[in-house]
Parts: structure tokens; C-alpha cells; sequence
């Protein structure tokens, strides 16, 4: 799955737990008719590609959704879920770049109604 918007925020990088579990959220807001505020979370080796983004670029994030269970202390089943990311791209260098002048082409030759039309349809 994907999510595509301009970055609202970037959090710091957490840690966790003495095996250091690391963490860093970011907030994307999509570019829709009700733009939605979208929490992604980065763990372990993954906060590392947050390093090169900024707020306000426009990126394409590439997501998994998870789902836990939790047993709270009166027995009683609780779930959470979260989207993680794993994958981040700056579209505005995703756009294509240097493109030749239109004056580099060569002009398509006069067509005469003495070809044959062979299309198709």
C-alpha cells in the first residue's frame, strides 16, 4: 500500500527497551477534497531513510498495516493497529527531468489519402 502527500511532520528517533527497539514517526497530509493527517511509523533500520526529508516535500511512502492483540489485566481482549513504513520516495525528483526542446523532433510527414488505411478499427 501507499501513501501519497507532503510531509506535516517528522518526530525524533526513539528508543526502547534495553535491546534498543528504535522508533520515529512521521505525519503525511494527503492531497485529497478532505486531506487526511496520516501517522507512519518507522522502526528498527528503517528510521534511518527519514534522514533526508524535510517538512513540506511531497513524497510517496510505502506502508503495511499491522495488528496486535493485548490481554489487558481483567482478561479482557484489547487490538491496536498501526501503519508502518518501509520505503519513502521524493516525488518531485520521481518527475522526469531534463526533457529534449520540442523543436529537436522531426516533423511527422505529410500524410496523402493515397495510403492505405490499415488499422484495426
Amino acid at each position: 500500500m501507499e501513501v501519497i502527500g507532503k510531509i506535516k511532520l517528522i518526530g525524533e528517533t526513539q528508543t526502547f527497551g534495553s535491546n534498543g527497539f528504535r522508533k520515529r514517526e512521521m505525519v503525511v497530509t494527503t492531497d485529497e477534497q478532505y486531506p487526511q493527517m496520516i501517522m507512519i511509523e518507522f522502526v528498527q533500520d528503517k528510521v534511518d531513510l527519514l534522514n533526508s526529508y524535510s517538512v513540506g516535500q511531497d513524497v510517496k511512502v510505502s506502508i503495511n498495516l499491522r495488528g496486535r492483540e493485548w490481554i489487558n489485566p481483567q482478561g479482557e481482549a484489547k487490538y491496536f493497529n498501526s501503519i508502518q513504513g518501509w520505503r519513502i520516495e521524493n516525488l518531485a525528483q520521481a518527475a522526469p527531468q531534463d526533457l529534449p526542446p520540442v523543436d529537436q523532433f522531426q516533423p511527422a510527414p505529410d500524410l496523402s489519402s493515397d495510403e492505405p488505411d490499415d488499422l484495426p478499427f
